[in-house]
């Protein structure tokens, strides 16, 4: 087995703007799920 394989490399750590990006699809994500969860209760009322 070789010592260097490609695997063991530190995790190459993510700018701010890719996590930012990330976060912010997170949230419309959640916003989706919870617009359809109202619309749904609202049909029942």
């Amino acid at each position: 087995m070789a010592k260097n394989q490609t695997k063991s490399q530190a995790p190459k750590r993510k700018s701010k703007r890719e996590r930012r990006l990330k976060v912010i699809i997170y949230i419309m994500i959640l916003a989706m799920i919870l617009s359809t969860l109202t619309m749904g209760l609202s049909m029942f009322i």
